[in-house]
């Protein structure tokens, strides 16, 4: 019943009023209060009540700050879970694609015992005497080895063919490019004439090419021949042995150049 009763009691929020009466009757038992007694008691009883309100003021938009705050925190939560909603309907609608990409199992059976037909007693023993038989005849024998005797015939006529066509074709023929240098006596001797000597001489595997007169000095020149031999047949020895033969023309006999071809 105590406890009932302080909670309907408003003497405390009610002070400032019992402040100002009992200021009154003191004044009027003592006389008047000096102006700045006054003014204190004045501030005094003024910041009773007005404190406490500044005080709630002040809670107040505390409370409202962070009911601010809060809201955008609800706010920045909501952006967020909408974003995630969208995502997912999203993947939701593409996964059937996903679905027809992925490879179908096959269902595989499983594998089934095969029995083989079991012959008989009777053909088995049937199957000896089959073999013997069959061994008997021989109905490709015969052909088998005119095959075979055809086939070497075949064989041995194509090897003789090839090597008759082999023996037939002409080998490598190995030849040489000779640049010779024919001197005369001296500047009266007829270069032509000399020109003519030289290519006078036939032999087998021998072909004179082209030539030239080249100045030695003192107004003597010398011949300047190209010819290609067959190593096999034609030789430098024989060549300077049968040029040197024209003895009134020619001096001497020099191998400029020799190459191989």
């Amino acid at each position: 019943m105590a406890t009932s009763f302080l909670v309907h009691e408003k003497i405390w929020f009610d002070k400032f009023k019992y402040d100002d009466a009992e200021r009154k009757f003191y004044e009027q038992m003592n006389g008047p209060v000096p102006v700045s007694s006054r003014q204190s008691a004045n501030t005094s009883s003024s910041s009773g009540p007005s404190g406490d309100h500044s005080e709630l003021v002040t809670r107040i938009s505390n409370l409202e700050a962070e009911n601010q705050s809060l809201r955008s925190v609800i706010q920045d939560l909501q952006f967020t879970i909408s974003k995630l909603e969208i995502r997912l309907s999203t993947l939701e609608k593409c996964s059937p694609s996903h679905r027809s990409l992925a490879p179908q199992t096959q269902h595989v059976s499983p594998m089934q015992k095969v029995e083989l037909p079991t012959t008989s007693p009777a053909k088995k023993a049937a199957t000896p005497a089959e073999d013997d038989e069959d061994d008997d005849i021989d109905l490709f024998g015969s052909d088998d080895e005119e095959e075979d005797k055809e086939a070497a015939r075949l064989r041995e006529e194509r090897l003789r063919q090839y090597a008759e066509k082999k023996a037939k074709k002409p080998g490598l023929i190995a030849k040489s490019s000779i640049l010779l240098d024919v001197k005369p006596w001296d500047d009266e001797t007829d270069m032509a004439k000399l020109e003519e000597c030289v290519r006078s001489i036939q032999l087998d595997g021998l072909v004179w090419g082209g030539s030239k007169l080249v100045p030695v000095g003192y107004g003597i020149r010398k011949l300047q021949i190209q010819c290609v031999v067959e190593d096999d047949k034609v030789g430098t020895d024989i060549l300077e042995e049968e040029i040197t033969k024209f003895e009134d023309y020619v001096q001497s006999v020099d191998i400029a150049a020799f190459n191989k071809i």
